[in-house]
């Protein structure tokens, strides 16, 4: 019996372990894919306001030529 109980709470503490890896495992994927998806929008921010900048640069690129 007393071996037995040795077994169970050797298999209780594995599985403790095994869990709290998973719990610490998924936290980490959702921040990573929380940082990644902030990352892509400041990208697109990014790539929106070289493009409104190469507009207007090419708009004061135009007047200038009319002169």
């Amino acid at each position: 019996a007393e071996n037995l109980l040795c077994r169970l709470q050797d298999n209780f503490q594995a599985l403790t372990e095994k869990l709290t890896l998973r719990n610490i495992l998924f936290g980490t994927w959702v921040i990573f894919n929380f940082l990644l998806e902030e990352m892509g929008e400041r990208i697109n921010d990014l790539e929106k306001r070289v493009a409104d900048l190469m507009t207007e640069a090419g708009a004061e690129n135009s007047d200038e030529e009319l002169k």
